[in-house]
């Protein structure tokens, strides 16, 4: 019987160090900013009722918590967060957000310049993150675009194509796929600066129009990394679990944890355009 206990002390024993490795590990888990604060359109996605976390915010951190590969703080008041001090905290920040946030200039430009541009950060976009500082051209350099209007509309039934499936935000779509959601179209698209993931499809969309519509891009910036996804206005989508897989493959990539080009491809988007051009066309004559 001493025997027994003795053994069984020693079996604890080993477990121990364990636990506690993969305690330690938890907290050394990298962690995301995710900002969710309006200073324009209030999306219901993220908007908390009753005291509760907005239903962006929730899958957010049960992505984390179930993949163990990073940890979401959430904030709605960058004023207090989005500080210097606090960003080294983090190397992920992500935007679910509009307008003109009350984030000092010379913090931004410090995020934009120094924060976002060193080794193993990045930066996540998804929806209204490119209606956000909309008319400041450093940020929308830095995210690729600027929300131009949504003819598509939150009802809206439209195919999409993706054109690298082997990419981990692509992945979970195969080569296209149809949802219902808002489709953002762009001003100030930069087609050289970034990779293009995925697209409207415009001959298979009932409403046409004669230019391309990027749905979902990456790109270096600096030795940081930006991912932006259009999709993601209605609280459905952030419950699909084929978006809630591309949102842990952008995180994947942010990191660094699986590699895929980021090597801008405008060729595609030009291709995309001529694409739209002739669809409008032929829809045109069909009246």
């Amino acid at each position: 019987m001493k025997r027994c206990w003795f053994l069984m002390l020693l079996a604890v024993a080993a477990l121990v160090p364990q636990r506690a490795a993969q305690a330690q590990s938890r907290e050394e888990a990298p962690r995301m900013l995710f900002v969710t604060q309006s200073a324009g359109f209030r999306h219901r996605a993220v908007t908390r009722r009753g005291g509760q976390l907005a239903p962006a915010e929730q899958v957010m951190q049960q992505l984390a918590v179930s993949s163990n590969l990073f940890r979401v703080d959430c904030t709605q008041d960058v004023q207090r967060d989005f500080t210097k001090e606090n960003l080294a905290n983090y190397r992920l920040v992500m935007f679910y957000t509009t307008g003109k946030l009350p984030i000092p200039q010379e913090t931004l430009d410090w995020f934009l310049n120094v924060w976002l541009k060193q080794q193993g950060n990045g930066f996540l976009g998804v929806h209204s993150a490119t209606d956000t500082f909309k008319n400041y051209r450093p940020y929308w350099d830095m995210i690729g675009g600027t929300f131009n209007g949504h003819p598509w509309n939150a009802n809206s039934r439209v195919t999409i194509t993706v054109h690298e499936p082997n990419h981990p935000i692509c992945r979970p779509w195969g080569r296209e796929f149809q949802i219902t959601d808002e489709i953002y179209r762009f001003r100030n698209w930069q087609p050289e600066k970034v990779r293009v993931l995925m697209s409207l499809n415009m001959a298979k969309t009932q409403l046409k129009a004669p230019y391309h519509v990027p749905v979902a891009w990456v790109k270096q910036y600096g030795k940081g990394r930006v991912a932006y996804i259009s999709l993601g206005h209605r609280v459905d989508v952030w419950h699909n679990p084929k978006y809630q897989k591309a949102l842990l493959g952008a995180v994947r990539w942010l990191l660094g944890l699986e590699e895929a080009p980021a090597k801008p491809n405008p060729e595609l988007s030009a291709a995309e355009e001529q694409k739209a051009k002739a669809a409008y066309e032929q829809s045109k004559q069909k009246k």
